[in-house]
């Protein structure tokens, strides 16, 4: 019974299990179901809704127009006003056809640029599929899926943007290129629009360029891998610019050329062994009848570079920072015989830049330019060594910005090895010994400057100089003085200069502000300005630099009333020299860097080929800094200036003290300097210097004359300066004294009273400083004492006795309303000395200002009503 209960039981309890398990295998089932419909769902849904929007943004894409793809639109050019300058256009082109196309130029192109050319119909599903998922992991814009087709397209119709919109346009267009024309045809439209650099346009005109080929068929394959893969950057992989970057280049196109079967392994590390060098012609720039082609030369390369476009067929409307009349003047400074002499291959270039803004103004890209247009451009190609321009970017700037010194801070010039043992000399081949940092900038000395590169130390002074755009990868110590192993530009160092000049902000110097496709779509191309510098090391800088010019090596480039600052800057042979059967000291360059508020302009000098004669004589030396004053006077209005910022203190200091301390009351002021410092970091002791006595006046006489009634005093004075006064004091017999202030040697005494006696007593001063007096008197005849004239007391006789000492209880010595605090402000270059410049805001002083001093109110010194005068005389 029990047996027959348990298998009822069982087959009951397993019919159930049997009937749950029928129950989940259907709701599983079921909800997997739902899972597919739902991703199906999605799926149509995405793909209607890709396709809407692939329709609305093809909507407005321009029509396939057969004109534009075989006659390209040239583009305008407008000048900082918005007025027309060229157009850059219908430049002469080698046309080539499909049949005219080497294999191995054919093969390097699709290894480089669409290895799937002959697979796809205008996109390449695969290539787009990788590049969608670079863009996924990197961002869009990453990587590009573009094939040659689209490629086409967007060099014709199209703008360079990556957005959907301009995506899903290119991609429309394309295919629609690929129904209309052969592969063969679309390949042939690549090739010949092709841009390469220096305004070459198409790859017929590249070989013969680059090559001196004018047939295609004659291509070797590394010449083949060199073309192909300059579109990408043409600028950038510009062999006669950038050889490294070309060769680097050209061997990635030779590996993917093996990658896809076009060539073996073996093949392309042959071609890689090819020097650059060797497989180019002599450089030749193709002529063209543009206007102001240093400028515009700059305009291509930065439109290309940036926007990635042919300015040449894009129709493009390209806005530039172009000052016409700054320009013209430029080149006329440039072809003028004034400034050069006829020394053979002697170059010269300029490059001007807005000081606030970074935008360039003229390009001067060297003399006599007219006979071949687009030439080499010496104002923004690398020219030479920079000199001592260098000092204020890769020693004193970083002095200042890192180490907070101040313009007083002392450097010993002295005998002096680099780290290595190898000595530096100061071109002088002299030493000044403990010199302040504003006196090593001013006179350019190389062993201050050396030593403040040691103490920044190399790495920080690299990052500062490259803030400033010199794009240095290492610097060494021989660097410090402008031994620099990367030529510069001159449009480079008047960017780097301008940020001192910007108050610390710089602005890569830029020559487009926007242009203007076709369609009406914009693009913005000015760099965004950057703080590169603290506000006090640009205004110490800054304040060094003008030192520079009002009274070291940059004197000849002053030009009064103006605010300026600027640096000289001369290169040397070295050993190189013996190569031209010239010495190591003979100057292949010269320099001159400069700016006003508004304005900021490099200059060079030097020679298009080195030479035996390829020396700057002593003349030659000054044409860069001729040139730069002759520039900026004719376009600088004088406004604006360089403003102190709260950062900054100005303090007058004693000379030769170290550490700096601030002068007393009683330091003489040919002593005293005026010094910048950190705020924060200004000295506090004051120096300890004794009141200084004044030698007296010499020679003093007094002598009556009866018949104009007057007394003439007359006296010398050895150390006489323009802050010197003289201060007379005059006491009749009775007592009553009067005082009388005088920059002369004379003072006239008129009306005096008939038998009264006078003693005169005069006093050198300056400041707060008084000599001792010298004395004289003189008896006036008449009042019963005889008609005789009275002889002059002889000088000093009565030494002490009126009282007129520092003591002397009249209340007529010192602080009288002339007098004035314990200032400076005596001239319009008060605290200046040899070396440094002082300004004319030194605070409160006498303010004489090297004119006369009034003479105080006379008062009668008789009760008899006689007025008595006193007249200035004659100043000996």
């Amino acid at each position: 019974m029990s047996g027959e209960y348990r298998s009822r039981l069982e087959r009951k309890q397993a019919a159930k299990q049997a009937k749950q398990k029928k129950a989940k295998k259907k709701k599983g089932a079921s909800w997997l179901k739902t899972i597919a419909i739902a991703i199906l769902l999605m799926i149509a849904i995405g793909a209607a809704g890709g396709v809407a929007a692939f329709a609305y943004f093809v909507k407005d894409a321009p029509p396939l127009d057969e004109a534009k793809i075989k006659d390209p639109l040239s583009s305008t050019v407008y000048d900082m006003n918005g007025k027309k300058v060229a157009e850059l256009g219908g430049y002469k082109r080698t046309y080539i056809s499909y049949k005219d196309v080497p294999k191995v130029l054919e093969n390097a192109v699709l290894a480089t640029e669409d290895a799937r050319f002959y697979e796809h119909h205008g996109i390449d599903i695969v290539r787009l599929a990788g590049a969608v998922v670079a863009n996924i992991q990197e961002g869009f814009g990453a990587e590009g899926g573009s094939t040659i087709t689209q490629q086409v397209v967007k060099m014709t119709f199209l703008s360079s943007k990556k957005t959907l919109e301009r995506k899903a346009q290119e991609a429309w267009l394309a295919l629609q290129l690929e129904q209309k024309y052969s592969k063969h045809e679309i390949l042939e439209m690549y090739l010949n629009k092709i841009y390469y650099s220096d305004g070459i346009y198409g790859v017929a005109r590249a070989a013969e360029y680059y090559f001196g080929k004018t047939n295609l068929k004659e291509l070797t394959l590394p010449e083949a891998a060199l073309l192909a893969g300059m579109p990408q950057s043409p600028n950038r992989y510009n062999p006669y610019d950038h050889p490294e970057a070309a060769k680097k280049r050209r061997d990635t196109v030779l590996s993917l050329m093996a990658k896809h079967g076009f060539i073996s392994q073996e093949e392309a590390e042959k071609a890689k062994q090819v020097p650059i060098k060797s497989m180019l012609a002599e450089r030749k720039k193709p002529q063209s009848s543009v206007p102001y082609d240093a400028f515009i030369d700059e305009v291509i390369k930065e439109v290309t570079d940036k926007a990635n476009v042919n300015v040449f067929e894009d129709g493009l409307k390209i806005y530039t920072t172009l000052d016409q009349e700054a320009q013209s003047y430029v080149e006329n400074l440039l072809n003028s015989k004034q400034y050069f002499t006829n020394k053979k291959d002697l170059q010269s270039a300029i490059a001007l830049v807005d000081t606030k803004t970074g935008a360039i103004r003229a390009l001067g890209g060297g003399r006599n330019r007219d006979d071949v247009e687009f030439g080499f451009n010496y104002a923004i190609q690398p020219v030479g060594q920079p000199g001592s321009a260098i000092k204020p970017i890769l020693d004193y700037g970083p002095a200042i910005e890192y180490l907070k010194w101040s313009t007083a801070h002392i450097i010993v010039d002295e005998p002096y090895t680099y780290s290595n043992g190898t000595p530096i000399r100061n071109a002088d081949r002299d030493y000044k010994g403990p010199v302040t940092m504003r006196y090593a900038l001013t006179w350019s000395r190389n062993i201050p400057a050396l030593k403040a590169f040691q103490a920044v130390g190399k790495e920080r002074a690299k990052e500062f100089a490259n803030r400033l755009g010199m794009g240095f990868d290492n610097v060494e110590e021989a660097y410090s003085i402008g031994g620099v192993a990367r030529y510069v530009s001159p449009l480079q160092m008047a960017g780097a200069y301008s940020a001192f000049g910007n108050n610390g902000v710089y602005t890569k110097p830029y020559a487009v502000t926007k242009i203007v496709f076709p369609d009406g779509t914009e693009m913005d191309l000015k760099p965004k300005p950057k703080r590169v510098m603290q506000d006090y090391t640009a205004y110490m800088i800054t304040d060094m630099l003008k030192s520079v010019v009002r009274s070291g090596t940059g004197q000849s480039a002053n030009i009064p009333g103006l605010e300026l600052a600027g640096k000289t800057g001369t290169t040397n042979y070295g050993e190189d020299g013996a190569k031209f059967g010239l010495t190591e000291r003979d100057v292949p360059d010269s320099w001159f860097v400069g700016y006003t508020p508004n304005y900021t302009a490099a200059v060079w000098t030097g020679f298009s080929k080195r030479s035996s004669t390829a020396d700057l004589s002593k003349e030659e030396q000054r044409i860069s800094r001729s040139l730069f004053k002759a520039l900026i006077s004719h376009i600088d209005d004088g406004s604006g200036e360089f403003e102190r910022p709260d950062s900054v203190v100005r303090l007058p200091i004693k000379k030769g003290t170290n550490p700096p301390k601030l002068a007393s009351k009683h330091t003489p002021e040919s002593e005293i300097t005026y010094e910048l410092f950190v705020r924060g970091t200004q000295p506090t002791e004051v120096a300890k210097d004794e009141p200084k006595e004044l030698p007296s006046v010499k020679g003093l006489i007094a002598s009556y004359d009866q018949a104009a009634n007057v007394i003439s005093v007359t006296w010398s004075y050895d150390e006489q300066t323009d802050n010197t006064l003289f201060e007379v004091r005059i006491k009749d017999h009775q007592g009553h004294t009067e005082t009388v202030t005088t920059k002369d040697l004379a003072v006239t005494i008129a009306n005096p009273a008939p038998g009264a006696s006078y003693t005169i007593a005069v006093y050198a001063k300056e400041g707060d400083q008084i000599s001792k007096p010298a004395i004289t008197s003189v008896q006036i005849p008449g009042g019963g004492q005889g008609d005789e004239t009275s002889p002059s007391t002889p000088d000093g006789a009565n030494d002490g006795e009126d009282g007129g000492s520092p003591d002397d209880n009249d209340g007529n010595h010192g602080g009288d309303g002339n007098n004035g605090n314990n200032g400076n402000d005596s001239g319009d270059d008060g605290g200046e000395d040899g070396n440094d410049d002082g300004d004319a805001d030194q605070g409160g002083g006498n303010n004489n200002g090297g004119a006369t001093t009034p003479t105080t109110p006379v008062t009668p010194l008789t009760k008899s009503g006689n007025g008595l005068g006193v007249k200035i005389g004659n100043r000996q």
